[in-house]
């Protein structure tokens, strides 16, 4: 598994040690080559299946953290980027985490009153869901999308077309028709962003899916995060326009 980082019990995670680089190039979308400071030349896992656009450019500084698993093939791994107006957290196992952590620590307004969080499981013939919160009364299934693509102050998702995306919506609304509660929570790993839109301009489809799953009664979710070299933690929610 890759480096992530531990939790404090106030919702916050805690970077592991960072080591700063510079960024030669992403391939193979789960590989990077990085020249750190004392001039080597490292690869590092990219814990990112996304096309990453408007946060992989060669040359920007980026921090990776290192593992000591022996039976790691790759012992680094990209976890931020440093773009003109904000870090950036790369790492998509972050959110899901994340979004854990805060609404155990009852952060998230919207998701308070369950006294309950589990964390993929299964739905339907083949699929799980990232979260699902329990109460006495109800249940909260909630799927969890990292958001990096940020143009003119608006974060965007997805930043490819996403078939899985959809997929994911379909199920959320199978989840509103058996008479339960169903969130998709967008988590903007980065602080340069004033409200959330459906990319449409990248994934039409999504966009309709999107409007779709909310006039079914899937409910929206975007937060960003504050973020430093020692910690990211839940900062606010953010407009989403459709």
């Amino acid at each position: 598994m890759e480096v992530i980082p531990a939790v404090k019990g106030d919702g916050t995670l805690r970077w592991p040690r960072l080591i700063q680089g510079r960024l030669v190039r992403r391939y193979k979308r789960f590989m990077a080559d990085i020249r750190l400071r004392n001039n080597h030349l490292v690869t590092a896992h990219c814990p990112n299946s996304g096309s990453m656009l408007g946060c992989s450019e060669p040359g920007r500084p980026v921090y990776i953290s290192r593992s000591n698993n022996p039976t790691r093939r790759l012992k680094y791994t990209w976890e931020m980027i440093e773009m003109p107006t904000s870090l950036v957290g790369i790492n998509t196992l972050v959110p899901n985490r994340l979004v854990k952590a805060s609404i155990e620590a009852g952060i998230i307004g919207e998701l308070r009153g369950y006294g309950h969080v589990r964390s993929e499981v299964r739905i339907g013939k083949n699929s799980r869901i990232d979260l699902v919160l329990s109460s006495k009364d109800s249940n909260c299934f909630v799927e969890v999308k990292n958001c990096t693509l940020v143009e003119k102050a608006t974060a965007y998702f997805p930043d490819a077309v996403t078939s899985r995306g959809l997929k994911h919506l379909h199920e959320l609304q199978e989840v509103v028709k058996q008479g339960h509660r169903a969130v998709m929570f967008f988590l903007v790993q980065r602080m340069d962003a004033e409200e959330f839109s459906p990319a449409d301009h990248i994934d039409p489809a999504y966009g309709r899916g999107l409007r779709e799953a909310v006039d079914m009664g899937v409910e929206l979710l975007a937060y960003d995060v504050t973020i430093d070299l020692k910690t990211i933690a839940l900062r606010r929610a953010l407009p989403v326009i459709l």
